[in-house]
């Protein structure tokens, strides 16, 4: 799933930001402000001199020689606000919004989501260079990361399969290592929109996590794939007519969207690289066509 966030490349916007104000800042703090005090204080001794001089016409005159430029004092007054939210996105949590329907019914359309950009270690921004190492992403859990085939774009999806497991799809159930996912039918998911659909619902427990999925009974169990599909570490991976059998690569993950049948993922582009993770989305901060969806999930 392609996830925007409310501005194409913000983090390189807000650098671009953050220095342009933070060197307009430091060039009025060192460079014009001691400038203007000694003008000031230059030509206050000059109006001091006069006689009869006005107190009230003193402070205005005080008021604007030590007033800064226009430019200079909205550069100063953002540079702090600017600094803040570029770190607190770098480094802590970054905002996401889905778009489409591939996580369902875990995330639907609208719902506005919370990523933790720290959990799976420390990243310098704009190069996402891991520079401290903090946890291992995990099975089970729900991950943004830039779409291998174009980094500008965040995906969502969840871990499926870690490095040096062997994720195994067919006939639409899940092994990991050998170890088969168990299933629990729950009440048909529907589908609201211009036509009413349904989707068959389930409770997917793969080791110690549980989750729901979607399957629609209509789509084939086999991955429809082109040329244009290749992908690194293809060769891991076996396709038949009941599903796709993968062995994920050192240093990658494998991904699969929640709803199965609607979801083009790691079965279709391949695995994601270490060096592609953002962040572990865990919290809807709001979805304003339904205020009940606000808070976390599995």
């Amino acid at each position: 799933m392609n996830l925007q966030s409310i501005i194409g490349n913000f983090a390189l916007i807000l650098f671009v930001l953050l220095i342009v104000t933070g060197l307009v800042w430091a060039f009025d703090r060192f460079v014009l402000a001691p400038k203007r005090l000694a003008y000031a204080q230059q030509a206050l001794r000059e109006f001091d001199l006069k006689a009869n001089a006005d107190q009230g016409a003193r402070a205005n005159l005080e008021a604007s020689l030590l007033r800064q430029p226009a430019w200079v004092e909205y550069s100063g007054s953002f540079f702090p606000v600017i600094a803040l939210v570029f770190v607190l996105r770098s480094f802590l949590f970054e905002p996401f919004k889905i778009p489409s329907g591939s996580m369902l019914p875990t995330l639907f359309i609208g719902d506005f989501i919370l990523v933790n950009k720290f959990t799976y270690g420390i990243r310098l921004p704009i190069i996402d260079k891991k520079i401290v190492s903090v946890n291992e992403p995990q099975r089970g859990e729900v991950m943004v990361f830039k779409y291998p085939k174009d980094p500008t774009q965040n995906y969502i999806k969840r871990i499926v399969g870690i490095p040096g497991d062997l994720v195994v799809y067919k006939n639409k159930k899940l092994t990991v290592n050998g170890v088969a996912s168990q299933y629990e039918n729950l009440p048909d998911f529907l589908h609201e929109g211009s036509q009413l659909s349904y989707s068959q619902k389930m409770n997917e427990k793969s080791g110690n996590f549980t989750h729901r999925v979607l399957n629609d009974e209509g789509v084939p169990a086999a991955v429809s794939r082109t040329a244009e599909d290749d992908f690194p570490f293809a060769d891991q991976c076996v396709y038949d007519t009941e599903g796709v059998s993968c062995k994920v690569p050192q240093g990658h993950y494998f991904m699969m969207g929640d709803n199965r049948d609607n979801s083009r993922d790691s079965r279709y582009w391949g695995f994601v690289p270490d060096q592609n993770i953002v962040g572990k989305a865990f919290f809807i901060w709001m979805n304003f066509s339904d205020l009940k969806r606000i808070g976390s999930f599995q």
